[in-house]
């Protein structure tokens, strides 16, 4: 439904039919992100310059119209899909990275693929940490409005923890930049923090000056099998106990473990099929590595039924092909999959384990679950068939379980995907009254007129009442 049509003919006029397209194609292309359920905007805007932007802003903050902006919609829980139509501001053209070498910055684009950053720094001598696993895919835009995170958030942290400054528009069409291209700022109230992680509500990011470190010299991969969940967490947490910080800390479970093992028709461990693993990487100076390398192999001699080390860069290529292959694999299990990026503190993963098993057994539905353990980010995919309705029923009532269950912990209903759409309905479990009502009160100081990213975070949405699109999107496989 076209709510908006003189809005769009005026700014039509202004811009161009190349800035400002209302074709099919480009309407369907723009309605749906990685959630998969569609919503058609009026138009798709493709501004070529940051007046461009303005000149849209200050009209649909004028007239009313909702805007969403997207870069690739790789978000997995609608925070990309225009849920009111309008019009969709697409930031994908916006794709410049410069690599400062000596301050070691980067100053990047919103539309700028996060793969990318990493392969400049990388030429340069520098590192960017972030890694979320859709990196070939995903813009650092969309990083920044979700504060995605990925495998080395344990040991290096996430988006936000490496955000020096930001620069982008007010809904009013007015240009503001957050903080400075330096290491350190204190002038003024901290709004860069604000947009981060907003899900684009608060403000559209344009530009981001990114902190950048030293390129690790050395990296080494050890892949630990367990006889059970519950003793891949205990071990996990004695690893932490013994102040060894890996770079990277995957666990997979033993339903994970076996969708990977069918995928590739090789078992991980030779006479271990289906069991739970832990994939450790270490890195960092030649010195710290080396200093490292025989604490974790004691660590794995005392606590894994099973380890095996990277000898080469080829070796831990291979050790890594059980984490790329299971996520992709899942749907023999099911076609559809709800992938819930919960967080649970350390102290709890045991108890979390245990819950995981009860889940599986009262859904009566396949349930593997993975993540990044140095942060506690785990990815729980309850996964089921669209078309049975007792199933949906089963994996909708199983998310509800699953969010109470890890708020009671002391843990998170999401640690990068955002709240969107989809976890709209779970928003009161993790914040009282007065903490929903402040962050509302945020966006109607920024946004009064309420034409960013409306629908979104604060208005429960019942994902089972739409239907879901029989697709698979380039980046379903990770």
């Amino acid at each position: 439904m076209k709510l908006h049509p003189a809005a769009t003919r005026l700014l039509r006029r202004r811009l161009g039919p190349g800035v400002v397209r209302t074709d099919a194609p480009s309407l369907d292309a723009a309605s749906f992100d990685g959630m998969k359920i569609p919503f058609p905007p009026e138009a798709v805007i493709f501004p070529r310059t940051r007046e461009d932007l303005g000149e849209v802003l200050k009209l649909a903050n004028e007239r009313r119209v909702p805007v969403t902006v997207r870069g690739r919609g790789t978000s997995l829980t609608g925070s990309a899909a225009p849920a009111r139509g309008g019009w969709v501001v697409d930031l994908l053209g916006w794709n410049r990275v410069r690599i400062d070498r000596e301050a070691g910055l980067a100053q990047v684009e919103a539309g700028a693929r996060v793969a990318d950053i990493h392969r400049a720094a990388e030429e340069r001598g520098w590192f960017y940490p972030p890694d979320p696993s859709s990196k070939e895919y995903c813009t650092i835009g969309g990083n920044i409005a979700c504060n995605a995170g990925g495998m080395r958030g344990g040991k290096y942290g996430v988006t936000r923890d490496f955000v020096l400054a930001l620069k982008g528009f007010l809904p009013t069409g007015e240009f503001v930049q957050w903080g400075t291209p330096t290491r350190k700022f204190a002038a003024g109230f901290n709004l860069r923090d604000l947009w981060i992680g907003s899900e684009g509500m608060l403000g559209i990011v344009t530009d981001a000056t990114l902190k950048l470190i030293p390129k690790p010299a050395a990296r080494w991969t050890l892949l630990a099998s367990f006889s059970n969940e519950a003793a891949a967490f205990r071990a996990v947490r004695a690893l932490f106990v013994e102040r060894i910080q890996p770079s990277i800390c995957e666990f997979l479970d033993r339903y994970s473990v076996v969708c990977a093992e069918r995928a590739t028709g090789a078992t991980v461990f030779e006479g271990q099929p289906g069991r739970p693993v832990v994939l450790l990487e270490i890195a960092g100076s030649a010195s710290e590595v080396r200093e490292q390398k025989p604490l974790v192999i004691a660590w794995a001699r005392r606590h894994a039924s099973a380890h095996r080390a990277a000898r080469s860069p080829a070796e831990a290529e291979s050790l890594w092909e059980v984490r790329r292959k299971c996520s992709g694999a899942m749907f023999e299990l099911g076609d559809s999959k709800l992938n819930e990026d919960v967080v649970v503190p350390m102290s709890q993963y045991v108890t979390f384990a245990r819950f995981l098993d009860r889940l599986r057994r009262d859904s009566g539905l396949a349930i593997p679950t993975f993540g990044h353990l140095g942060d506690g980010n785990v990815h729980v995919n309850i996964m089921y068939h669209g078309a049975d309705r007792g199933e949906c029923r089963a994996a909708e009532k199983a998310v509800g379980m699953l969010m109470k269950t890890v708020v009671e912990l002391g843990g998170a209903i999401s640690g990068e995907h955002g709240i969107g759409l989809a976890k709209t309905p779970f928003l009161k479990v993790q914040h009282s009254a007065a903490q929903i009502g402040a962050m509302q009160a945020v966006k109607k100081a920024l946004d009064p007129r309420g034409i960013l990213n409306p629908g979104k975070m604060f208005e429960p949405f019942h994902v089972w009442k739409h239907k879901r699109l029989a697709i698979r999107l380039p980046w379903d496989h990770k």
